[in-house]
Formats: C-alpha cells, sequence, structure tokens
C-alpha cells in the first residue's frame, strides 16, 4: 500500500469529517487502540512517526502503552497519515478482520471490542455504528458483571444473615442457660445465707452461755486460789521449821565427822602429790595422741581419685543422746553419709558434708565430747578439698575399704570402759560395734540433737 505525501490530504479525510463520535471512546476500546498503536509503532520509522511521539520510539510495547498512551491517542485522533499508516500495519497483522470492516460485515465471532479499536483506526464506512455498539456491548457486559458480582455479593450477605442468626439463637440460648444456673445459685446462696445466719444466730447464744460459765469459773477460780495462797503460806512456815532442824543435823553431823574427813583429804594430797612427783621424776609429756587417730585412713586434702560415695538408710526416735554426751572422755563416731543421706539427701554431696561437718563442731563446742567423722571413699575425678572444723576429726576410708569397717577399726581402737558413741542407722554397723562394746544410737537422734543447734 501506497504511502501519501505528508503534506498532501488524505484519501479517507473527507469520510472521517463526515462521521465523528458524540461521546468519548469507551474505555476498554480506548485501552484496545493503545494497545494496536503500541504494538504498530514499532513497525514506522523515526520519520514516519508525529513528533511528539519520537522519544518512545525506543520503547518496548508495554512501556509505550502504559506511558505514551494519552499521546498515541491524541495523535492517532488528530493525524490523519499517522493513523493510515497504523491502519496499514493492522491491515497486515490482521487481514481477515480489516477485509471484513471494509467490507462492512464484520465477524459475527469477534470480539465486539476487537471489532470497535480496528474500525477506529481503519475508519470504514459506518466504523462510528461499531464503535458505539462496541461500548454498548462493553457497559452491558460491565452492567451483567456488575449485576453478577451484585448477586453474588447479596447471596454472601444473605449468608452472613442467616449465619448471624444462627449464633444469636445459639448465644441466646446460652444466655437463657447461664441465667438459669445463675438464678439456681442464686437460691442456693440464699438458702445458705438464711442457714449461715441461723447458725450465727445460735453461735451468739451459745457465745452468751459460755459467757456465763467462764465468770462462774473465774469466781470458782479465785476462791481456789485463796484457799491455795492460805494452804501456802501454811506449808512455808512448815518448811522454815524443817529447814531449821535439817540445819541443825547438818552441824551436828559436820562435828561428829570432821576428824574422819581432815584424815581423808590428808590421804588424798598426798597421793596427788606422789603422782605429780612421779610424772615430773619421768618427765611424762601430755598424751598428744587419741587412739583413733591410729587407726589408718585417708585424711581430707590427701585424696586419690577412688575416694567418696555416699550411702543411707532410715530415721529413728529421739531421746539419749545429751546423756551420752555427758559422759567423761566421750568419743562420738558418726557415719558421715547415713547422717546426711537421712537429713537432706537432695543436697550435692560436697553441701551435704559442709552441712553435717559444722553442725558437729558447734556440738562439739557445746559438749566438749572427741567427734569422729567417717565417710566412705569412692572412685573420684579430683581429691577433695576439706578444711576440717574446729574440734571435729574427718577421716575418709581407702579405696577397698568401707566407712563400716573403718568405724568398727575406730571403736576396736578405743580402751575398755571408755564411753563410745556411733551415730548410724545401718543395722550392720550398729550391731557391730554394739558387740565391740560401744553404743549405737540412730542417725535421725543426731539430726534433732543438731537441728535444736540452728
Amino acid at each position: 500500500m501506497e504511502q501519501p505525501a505528508s503534506g498532501a490530504e488524505p484519501a479517507g479525510a473527507a469520510g472521517d469529517a463526515a462521521e465523528a463520535l458524540d461521546r468519548p471512546l469507551p474505555e476498554g476500546v480506548r485501552r484496545r487502540v493503545v494497545a494496536l498503536v503500541s504494538d504498530a509503532f514499532g513497525g514506522l520509522t523515526v520519520a514516519e512517526l508525529p513528533s511528539q511521539l519520537r522519544q518512545y520510539a525506543r520503547f518496548t510495547p508495554t512501556r509505550r502503552a502504559k506511558f505514551a498512551g494519552n499521546a498515541m491517542a491524541a495523535a492517532l485522533e488528530s493525524d490523519t497519515l499517522f493513523r493510515q499508516r497504523i491502519g496499514e500495519r493492522l491491515g497486515k497483522a490482521q487481514p481477515e478482520l480489516a477485509r471484513a470492516l471494509e467490507s462492512g460485515a464484520p465477524p459475527a465471532a469477534a470480539d465486539p471490542v476487537d471489532v470497535a479499536a480496528a474500525a477506529y483506526v481503519l475508519r470504514p464506512a459506518g466504523w462510528v455504528k461499531l464503535v458505539a455498539a462496541a461500548g454498548e456491548e462493553v457497559q452491558r457486559a460491565d452492567a451483567e458483571r456488575a449485576d453478577e458480582a451484585g448477586r453474588r455479593e447479596l447471596e454472601r450477605l444473605r449468608e452472613e444473615l442467616a449465619e448471624a442468626r444462627g449464633q444469636i439463637r445459639a448465644e441466646t440460648e446460652r444466655l437463657r442457660t447461664e441465667l438459669d444456673t445463675a438464678r439456681k445459685e442464686s437460691e442456693s446462696l440464699g438458702r445458705k445465707l438464711r442457714s449461715a445466719q441461723a447458725d450465727v444466730k445460735r453461735g451468739e447464744a451459745a457465745l452468751r452461755r459460755t459467757a456465763a460459765e467462764m465468770e462462774s469459773i473465774r469466781a470458782q477460780a479465785a476462791a481456789q486460789v485463796s484457799a491455795a495462797e492460805s494452804e501456802s503460806r501454811r506449808l512455808k512456815a512448815r518448811l522454815a521449821e524443817a529447814e531449821a532442824a535439817v540445819e541443825a543435823g547438818r552441824r551436828a553431823a559436820r562435828e561428829g565427822r570432821s576428824i574422819e574427813d581432815m584424815r581423808l583429804r590428808l590421804l588424798l594430797d598426798t597421793v596427788l602429790d606422789a603422782a605429780q612427783g612421779l610424772r615430773r621424776e619421768l618427765a611424762l609429756p601430755p598424751a598428744g595422741v587419741h587412739p583413733a587417730d591410729t587407726v589408718d585412713a585417708v585424711e581430707p586434702g590427701r585424696m586419690s581419685p577412688k575416694d567418696i560415695a555416699a550411702r543411707a538408710l532410715s530415721e529413728t526416735d529421739p531421746a539419749l543422746l545429751d546423756q551420752l554426751l555427758a559422759l567423761p572422755q566421750a568419743h562420738v563416731v558418726v557415719d558421715g553419709y547415713n547422717v546426711t543421706k537421712t537429713g537432706y539427701p537432695t543436697m550435692p554431696l560436697e553441701k551435704q558434708r559442709l552441712r553435717l561437718l559444722g553442725g558437729l563442731s558447734v556440738l562439739a563446742a557445746q559438749t566438749g565430747a572427741e567427734v569422729t567423722c567417717v565417710f566412705d571413699g569412692a572412685e573420684l575425678a579430683a581429691p577433695v578439698l576439706l578444711a576440717p572444723p574446729r574440734g571435729v576429726r574427718v577421716l575418709f576410708s581407702k579405696p577397698g575399704v568401707t566407712a563400716d569397717e573403718l568405724i568398727r577399726q575406730l571403736v576396736r581402737a578405743e580402751p575398755p570402759g571408755r564411753p563410745v558413741v556411733v551415730v548410724s542407722t545401718d543395722r550392720e554397723v550398729a550391731d557391730g560395734v554394739a558387740k565391740a562394746g560401744a553404743r549405737p544410737v540412730p542417725s535421725a537422734l543426731l539430726l534433732k540433737r543438731l537441728s535444736r543447734l540452728s
């Protein structure tokens, strides 16, 4: 198809002037026209483009449609030559549609929007009617879509309304149930309140009776106290008489025993002086070693990794420990882990030892008794670093030797007749030390004695 000269009047100009739109292009048709122009735009040279569109020559079709849509639509409407060039490109791209429009019989199956856009570019006879019909079709389609959307929205609202009504019914039923429950609870509370008020009245009556009885008891007690005071004064007088008689008897006895007491005192002084002279003559040093120090054991701070384990049994009752500790030269041997596992088994072994030794130190300071605490030896990753507290001997059994055996060795090392107390709940230990002459007591007894110190 030949291009007309740029300065000549285009062949279809008279036809374009004869037909003109009396309203703006429908939006759908306008977008399709801009897309057609953008697609055909790339087939034109820069010289063939209107001056206002040359700056978009290198844009992609999508970018041209986005940024130059208004400019292309204006140029297509005002520049007949540019529209004819776009029409030629359209005729080559869609020849069947172009021929059908030129013949005045557009395809019935074609999209009305495509037909209107092509008619707007090609401007065949009756193109205004085609564009108007496409606009009406687009509006009808939009109206149908809007109507369908309205129907869907109405259906959705109806469903929501039905659901809301169901929820309201359920909530009303729930509230009615709660109201019935609250009413029943209120009636029950009213009955309880009336019962409580009756109880209060009975209690007040009982309180008044009790007050009257207390007043009567106070009067009887005052009478009894008065009688007791009279009896007390009489007994004090008789006691003073008895004390005077006893003192007189003591004076008589002292006068009768004075000679014998003098002889006995002289004999005792002689024996003591002789013993002191014998110690000076023999240069005997004071005893610095106790029998328990001779038993082979591991002292704290020089342990091998085979040193500490724990063992415990059960608890028993209190009573004799204070009397046993009051004996002269008493030696208390404590089965350490047996006591700690009885009293505070959940603590780590290190804290168990520290807590027990702290209590034993206070006990030793109060009673003056010799205290030895024995712990089992076992496999350890490091030696036990422990400073024994004042007044307490701390021993660990060697590898292969249990604390029970070490306790029996300590008991056997004591001289016959010395009071030895062994604290352990282990039945074998208790039976063994009892045969050796020691007095076993349960661990619970020591724990209760130590609890009085804290």
